[in-house]
């Protein structure tokens, strides 16, 4: 296994739709065990292909959830059903995300309360699982990665500024960056000792 680099908003990559997996081989498998060690070297809930510069239709989680789903996985070519979308302007405490993305910062972004997931593991096996709450966030963030969104691009619009504004201070916007999960100081401050 190995840690790759987590590319930073900017990178075309990031911005585009990913493509479907068609071959459940060995060098998948590879892949998978790579992002899961990537994920967690990055204190990540989750992490999808194209954030590691793999254009492909694959995320990994792990989170410990109440809806009887396993606490770590991977979706290979994912699709999921939404419950409805709620209009209001998100919380500012409670529907706050990040993104090993878009590095150290958060915003709030509104999401469904529930989903349906349906793809497949690594092996090409299916798998199917409803998700509610925070795990139901989880999975819809990581799959708005693999049709080239980042949660930024679903923030109402006085917090898209803010997010505009730190991608200017940042120099982000650009390709070819990223950052070094046990390398670089972790983004989010996982590593700070109180």
């Amino acid at each position: 296994m190995a840690v790759h680099p987590v590319t930073i908003w900017g990178e075309p990559l990031l911005h585009r739709r990913a493509e479907e997996v068609t071959v459940f081989d060995d060098d998948l498998r590879a892949l998978i065990a790579d992002m899961f060690e990537t994920n967690d070297v990055a204190n990540g809930v989750g992490l999808a292909a194209p954030q590691i510069g793999v254009g492909k239709r694959i995320f990994v989680y792990k989170y410990a959830n109440d809806d009887g789903v396993p606490p770590q996985g991977v979706l290979v070519n994912p699709r999921l059903t939404l419950s409805k979308v709620s209009g209001a302007a998100p919380d500012p405490e409670e529907d706050v995300e990040g993104c090993l993305s878009f590095p150290g910062e958060h915003y709030p972004v509104q999401r469904a309360e529930w989903v349906r997931v349906d793809g497949f593991d690594g092996f090409g096996e299916p798998v199917s699982f409803e998700a509610t709450g925070w795990f139901a966030r989880v999975m819809q963030h990581e799959y708005d990665h693999l049709d080239g969104l980042l949660y930024i691009n679903r923030l109402i619009d006085r917090y898209s500024r803010k997010a505009m504004r730190q991608v200017k201070r940042n120099g982000w916007g650009v390709p070819g960056l990223s950052w070094m999960p046990g390398v670089d100081p972790d983004p989010f401050g996982h590593d700070t000792e109180d």
